[in-house]
């Protein structure tokens, strides 16, 4: 074999090692770039599991899906004794739990929880899931990756984060974020202050344009209310915006320079967010950082939005995407391009929680994170936090697994999915 040949494989087999589970693609021939991608393929190859921690075998015994009115909880339990349980994310869980109990749930009984990340990877293909991937697949499987976590953490005597990283964060700083669609600019402007009132949070963000190319209502609401923001909170406030994916290339453009005049901190998804290239098109266009992730279902196309400096922060939602394993590949990625983690929060169930581990393992993790409110219809205790905001900081829990006990009472009121 020539010395051609002979590198030709080598940098094939290095291309290939990096890239399981990555899913979909941006375009086509990426592979080839080996440059580009080199350091992000080694990233993608490292394990994210702390698999050393458990140095005997946890073998899943029942791993369920319960269900007590539109909320629903996943309940893992090892053949010896332990129990881990997760709180799903319901706005999605009420249409996709059948997912759940027929594509997910017989694939884990008999496996070894320790290698839950390999796991990952092939319940991916198992039953051929790999063609529901998106929010449809990964929202079910996060819920049970999370109830895995949970025992694993209780396990070990480590909260999540310790499980899939060093521990960076003890406390979260928080970003108030609301949505007053189809309101006024000066309507909106006192629901805003309401709200940052209340937590006290340096950081906000609200929304602009009318989603995903939907005509804003009212008509120039959003020209309004970027000056708006400012005036109103002054030049020591962090502002973020986000579209969702409102605007063509050329009035993202415009939009993104009165966010430059007014000195906003990011611009999240001002184009619709598997526009990949015009992605880049306006991030290279504008002095705001463009922020984007929260609809995002494939590694690979995190990937390129990463090697291809298409986006300044990553935004992985730990539920639509699937998991805090997946969405921590995504945040090591980010790291060695030195871009900021800032991921998304599914607003239903524990999702403020949940992320909150996450970023507490994240050492490339934004200054501020979302928060749309503690759910206080899920009864729960915390024998390490308060899971309160004081001055907009909120101090993760420490406590084994989530860190939190459901009431046991409310768990008993649901019942098994079938």
């Amino acid at each position: 074999m020539n010395a051609t040949r002979r590198e030709f494989f080598k940098k094939s087999a290095i291309i290939s090692a990096g890239s399981a589970f990555l899913g979909g693609s941006a375009g086509a021939n990426n592979d080839l770039d080996f440059e580009r991608y080199a350091v992000l393929n080694e990233v993608l190859s490292k394990p994210v599991l702390k698999k050393e921690l458990f140095p005997e075998p946890i073998i899943i015994d029942t791993l369920e899906l319960l269900r007590f009115k539109n909320n629903f909880l996943c309940r893992v339990r090892s053949k010896n004794g332990a129990e881990g349980i997760s709180v799903g994310n319901n706005m999605q869980m009420v249409s996709l739990y059948p997912i759940f109990t027929r594509r997910l749930q017989p694939f884990f009984p008999g496996k070894d929880a320790r290698n839950l990340e390999q796991l990952l990877e092939e319940v991916y293909v198992y039953q051929s899931n790999y063609k529901l991937q998106n929010l449809a697949l990964w929202v079910p499987l996060a819920t049970i990756e999370f109830a895995i976590l949970d025992l694993l953490g209780k396990i070990a005597g480590k909260p999540m984060g310790e499980l899939i990283g060093d521990i960076y964060h003890s406390k979260i700083a928080v970003y108030q974020a609301n949505n007053f669609r189809g309101k006024s600019a000066e309507e909106s402007i006192e629901g805003i202050k309401r709200q940052v009132e209340e937590t006290k949070a340096k950081a906000l963000k609200f929304k602009v344009g009318g989603r995903m190319n939907a005509p804003e209502i009212p008509p120039g609401r959003s020209e309004k209310l970027i000056s708006l923001v400012r005036n109103t909170f002054g030049d020591e406030m962090t502002i973020y915006a986000d579209s969702n994916g409102s605007y063509d290339v050329k009035e993202a453009i415009r939009i993104g320079k009165l966010m430059e005049e007014y000195k906003f901190d990011f611009y999240e998804e001002p184009v619709p967010f598997d526009w990949y290239e015009e992605t880049k098109m306006v991030t290279d266009a504008v002095n705001v950082p463009v922020a984007g992730g929260e609809q995002e279902p494939s590694m690979h196309n995190f990937r390129w939005l990463i090697g291809n400096d298409a986006l300044q922060i990553v935004q992985p939602d730990i539920f639509y995407f699937g998991g805090m394993i997946r969405s921590m590949k995504v945040a090591r990625m980010a790291e060695v391009k030195n871009m900021e983690c800032t991921p998304h929060i599914s607003g239903s169930g524990l999702g403020y929680l949940y992320m909150m581990h996450f970023v507490s393992a994240v050492p490339n993790a934004g200054p501020y994170h979302e928060f749309k409110g503690f759910n206080k219809e899920i009864p729960l205790t915390c024998a390490t936090s308060d899971l309160e905001s004081y001055g907009g900081i909120v101090t993760v829990p420490s406590g084994p697994g989530l860190g939190v006990e459901l009431d046991s009472g409310f768990v008993r009121k649901h019942k098994l999915v079938l």
